[in-house]
């Protein structure tokens, strides 16, 4: 569900760094669970105040969410490719800028070190997950067919390995566990959600688990019959065409399909040469059956 960090703070876009952290400070020293213990209203209100403090207080992470490059929760809403200019840092939530704040600067100084220290320890309040980072990846349609391995860029500069299993589908999402954003006081790592994008291809298409292919023949083909290579997304393959074939004849190939579950389907095209042929013409005109009319719709 999309909020507002923004609001969850009490400031707005045009707020300095310092009104943000001073914001935050505020809302920390009123709504922290070691201040209003088993306040469950209260630790809602401190775990919203102070995941909007993790995005806002990050320059960098502020900057691409007011560009609407990420979401509230960090996620990206498009593939960017974001690297730290020159002359400016890199910090652990994936920004770049001069400087990141530190909550547990914000706690030691609101609660004292030790006592923020033992607070966040025996409630584990100060600790957070890290943010979940979606990725969008395109992937070739025999690579989604067969499986394989991808490179993907994160938003911080990592670059992370994402193998591909046979058969996945369009939007499907796969998840690295624990290479998201990092955690806050301690917490674990969110996770990389890695959203899937495949691209159409110049003659297969796919329909679950079987895969459609609209093949030419030639006339001598299909008044013969043949054996003809075709492809398949796992190499080329003999398939007999029988005498008589005629345009729409379909052709299954068992095993052909996605990941060798599903199965090939051959449409078979008959197609005359483009340029005239005389030969052609002349043996048109003494065939017995040219009056021969083939089913038609009836309008």
């Amino acid at each position: 569900m999309s909020w507002d960090p923004y609001a969850a703070l009490g400031v707005t876009r045009s707020s300095s760094a310092d009104e943000i952290r001073s914001a935050y400070r505020k809302l920390a020293k009123e709504l922290h669970p070691d201040v209003r213990p088993n306040d469950k209203a209260a630790e809602e209100r401190f775990k919203r105040a102070t995941a909007a403090f993790n995005l806002l207080g990050d320059p960098g992470m502020k900057a691409r969410f007011d560009r609407g490059e990420i979401d509230a929760e960090g996620n990206e809403k498009a593939q960017y490719s974001y690297r730290a200019g020159p002359g400016r840092t890199q910090n652990s939530y994936g920004g770049a800028g001069e400087s990141v704040f530190d909550l547990g600067d914000i706690f030691s100084d609101l609660f004292g070190s030790a006592g923020a220290g033992a607070g966040a320890g025996r409630q584990n309040f100060g600790k957070m997950r890290g943010r979940d980072i979606r990725l969008p990846l395109d992937v070739d349609f025999l690579d989604a067919i067969r499986g394989g391995r991808k490179r993907v860029q994160m938003s911080d500069g990592r670059t992370l390995d994402v193998a591909i299993p046979p058969g996945v589908t369009d939007g499907q999402v796969l998840r690295l566990k624990s290479q998201g954003g990092a955690g806050v006081q301690g917490g674990p790592p969110g996770d990389a959600l890695v959203e899937l994008k495949i691209r159409p291809h110049m003659f297969f298409r796919r329909e679950g688990d079987d895969i459609h292919l609209d093949l030419q023949i030639s006339i001598v083909e299909a008044v013969e019959g043949a054996r003809i290579q075709v492809p398949t997304a796992s190499g080329p393959v003999t398939l007999t065409i029988p005498e008589g074939a005629n345009t729409g004849k379909v052709l299954r190939l068992k095993g052909k399909g996605v990941a060798e579950k599903g199965d090939q389907f051959v449409r078979l095209l008959v197609m005359l040469p483009e340029a005239p042929d005389d030969d052609l013409k002349r043996f048109v005109k003494k065939w017995n059956k040219r009056d021969y009319t083939p089913p038609r719709p009836q309008g």
